[in-house]
This record gives structure tokens, sequence and C-alpha cells, in this order.
């Protein structure tokens, strides 16, 4: 656990799981990212070998949570699994590993950079099993461009962003459905299947058949068992578990400070 969190008593840890995100909670995040992995200049790297995402974290209907899509049955690749906007590196556009994750969020949810507050990194890279390495940012997304947080006290909600809005602008070739994960049901026992990520490293995949299927617009999703391990859920299930799951799991311990998965 970060030790931004540690600081915090279990009482007050349930409290950034139901009340809507601050300013204050902002920092505290980003304070608890301060640790993680430093990502490398992108001039440093096989730009082609390389990849980035974004955790975007937000207010919906003053309840705190991330931000998730399902892919569009129609993509090449992990049709119909869920996931955290990204893609890989833009050889012509991207100047830094943080701007292919804000470019692949605005190209595939219409949301525009102007509206992310990035708080940090969300560790070391993973190789998808295609070979890439993929690199997670964690972000804010603010209700519209023009938010003045001199508006706000420190302990005042965040303004909340409209999911409905954000499906509107999405790109229906790439996504199928966007939903939100609230952070009391990431950490709700009966959504929590423990499963190995790459086989060896224990972790929680989240169900969310019931979150997704509330916001699913009629393109069937994807719930058999998958091999590459990126989010498309088993046994009926829509989960988010594999790389997607991972991460998920990962900043959950980071930053919300729960507790390791076991089987």
């Amino acid at each position: 656990m970060s030790r931004a969190f540690t600081q915090l008593s279990r009482p007050n840890w349930n409290s950034i799981l139901s009340r809507p995100l601050t300013l204050n909670a902002l920092t505290t995040i980003r304070g608890a990212l301060l640790d993680s992995h430093k990502p490398p200049e992108l001039a440093s790297l096989d730009k082609k070998q390389n990849a980035a995402i974004l955790i975007p974290f937000c207010n919906v209907q003053d309840v705190p949570g991330i931000l998730l899509q399902v892919r569009s049955r129609t993509m090449r690749s992990h049709s119909g699994e869920v996931s955290c906007p990204g893609g890989k590196v833009d050889e012509l556009l991207d100047l830094s590993l943080v701007d292919t994750a804000l470019r692949e969020t605005f190209e595939e949810l219409g949301i525009s950079r102007e509206r992310i507050e990035i708080l940090g990194s969300g560790g070391p890279p993973e190789q998808s099993l295609r070979g890439d390495s993929v690199w997670p940012f964690v972000g804010f997304v603010h209700s519209s461009e023009a938010f003045d947080r001199s508006c706000l006290d420190d302990h005042d909600p965040l303004p909340s962003i409209d999911l409905d809005a954000i499906e509107r602008t999405s790109s229906k070739d790439e996504v199928a459905a966007v939903f939100h994960l609230p952070l009391a049901e990431l950490a709700n026992p009966s959504r929590q299947i423990p499963h190995l990520f790459r086989g060896n490293r224990t972790y929680w995949a989240i169900d969310v058949s019931d979150l997704v299927s509330a916001r699913e617009s009629g393109t069937p999703l994807a719930t058999e068992f998958q091999r590459d391990e990126v989010g498309s859920g088993r046994d009926g299930r829509v989960e988010v578990w594999g790389l997607t799951g991972w991460f998920v799991y990962l900043i959950s311990q980071q930053i919300l400070g729960f507790p390791r998965a076991q089987l």
C-alpha cells in the first residue's frame, strides 16, 4: 500500500468509496502514485512496440468510479471485450506515452484532452500477448473543458460527467457501450472472482454483467472464454479481467488500499 493511503483509517477508506471525488481526493491519489514506475521518454523506445491506456476516474451522479468501455464486435482484435481507452503509439502524432493515452481516449470516447487531468503513472508496463509494452496512466475526467477549480473548495464534490453524452460521442466503430464501475462495486466481494494473470499472479476479476447490460446499445457482447486475457469474461459473465483487470486491480491496491487477492 502506498504511503499516502496508509495514513487513512479504515472508516475514511470506506467513505472514499461512497462519496464523490473531490480536489482533495485527487491530490491524495496523485500522492499515492508518486512511487509508481516512471515511464521513459518516448524517443528512447521502439514506438512500434509500445502502447498506452488511460484508467479514467470520474464522478457519475455523484458516485465515484472508473469509466470503462466495451469494444465493438466489428473490431479485428479484442472485440466485445471490456477495456480502458488506449492503443498503440502513433509515430507521427504522439510526443509522449501520455499523448498516446489522451489521443486514444479522444478517438474512442470523444473526451478531449482538456477535460482529463493526468494524476500519474499506473505502474510498470505489461506485455500484451502481441508483444507490445502497455503503459497505464491514471486520470480524472472533468465534466467539461471549462472546469474552473478556483470555484470549488478542496472538499467540494467535483462535477459529474454525463455518461449518455459520452455514449453519443464515442466511436461507434470502436465502442459498443460505455459504463461506469463505481468504486464501491469494485470493492464488492460478490463481484470479485479470483483469477491468475498470465497463469501465475493472483488478482480479482470483476463481474460487471449487470452494469454493462444496463448500458449496452444492442451490440452482442462476447462472453465466451478468451485465451488472450483482455477482458471479455468467462462462464457467461462480462468481466473486467485479463490485462484490463490486472491494471485495475493494481490501481485499486495502490490507490484505495484494497487487500491482495487470494485463490
